[in-house]
């Protein structure tokens, strides 16, 4: 019988401590680990080792993070490695600086490494589906997604809404995965219910990242859609949290919200998927 082929994972982090920890806890895990310290060996390393994943810290000795991924997207051999971003910075346009620049993932230090494993397992599922869904939900995610954004993009009558489940890390880091994963599946039947119960054409739900929802509704049916899924999430929130912490969170800046946008007029204003996304994550509120 054939030994199973490892997946290769790259990691470009300056910081050696962190890389030495990295390198040994995949390795342990059963990946092929390759660890690098600037970004410039991260982009020739690509070249010669061919990752099936990368993690990138943004802060390098001569180009960040960001560079190297602008780079490793612009080159057919590599643009489509799954890179998972690993940075201090925590502003919302950092996150979207990543994400408008193709990046899988995003995750904070200090990290948990089981967190980042389970991240880590979750971009070499998806990469190896063809990223066609979501490893949590099973909705559409990736290719899937942007296949119908063109859609939306080649014909008038279509509708967006972006649901956006927002402080989702305070979350996960208080309550754990398994907790944070109910989270989402919730939210995403909830959803699910609110375009089935208003109907009127072929509705269409998928992922823009783990946590932003995407629907894909009729302009007439966009109000009652919006009112619904704003509503019930709203109201349902707190109850994921344990009894005990309820009262507790609810005075809290960073417990559980929805943030919404929504685009009408899409395929007389923009010219690719990437520049739609964009604007639906700068547009939520």
């Amino acid at each position: 019988m054939a030994e199973e082929k490892k997946s290769k994972i790259l990691i470009v982090e300056d910081d050696l401590d962190v890389a030495e920890m990295l390198n040994a806890y995949f390795r342990v895990q059963g990946y092929e680990v390759f660890t690098v310290n600037w970004g410039e060996d991260g982009i020739r390393a690509c070249q010669s080792v061919r990752p099936d994943l990368i993690i990138l810290d943004i802060r390098l000795p001569d180009i960040d993070g960001y560079e190297v991924a602008r780079r490793l997207r612009k080159n057919r051999r590599t643009e489509n490695i799954p890179i998972i971003f690993l940075t201090e910075k925590r502003e919302r346009a950092d996150k979207l600086k990543g994400l408008q620049l193709g990046a899988d993932d995003y995750i904070t230090k200090p990290f948990d490494v089981q967190e980042l494993r389970l991240r880590v397992r979750n971009a070499l599922r998806r990469a190896g589906q063809g990223a066609l869904t979501n490893p949590v939900t099973g909705l559409p995610d990736g290719a899937l997604v942007d296949e119908r954004l063109s859609e939306v993009l080649q014909k008038k009558g279509w509708a967006l809404l972006l649901v956006s489940l927002e402080n989702f890390s305070s979350f996960r880091e208080a309550y754990g995965f398994v907790a944070s994963d109910d989270v989402l599946r919730a939210v995403s039947l909830m959803i699910h219910n609110a375009m089935r119960e208003v109907g009127g054409g072929d509705h269409f739900l998928g992922h823009l990242s783990p946590t932003d929802f995407v629907l894909v509704v009729l302009p007439s049916s966009l109000p009652a859609i919006k009112e619904r899924v704003r509503s019930r999430l709203e109201q349902s929130l707190d109850y994921f949290y344990p009894i005990k912490d309820r009262e507790r969170v609810a005075r809290l800046p960073d417990r559980l919200a929805v943030k919404i946008a929504e685009i009408t007029d899409a395929a007389e204003r923009f010219g690719s998927v990437e520049q739609l996304k964009f604007e639906l994550l700068r547009r939520k509120k």
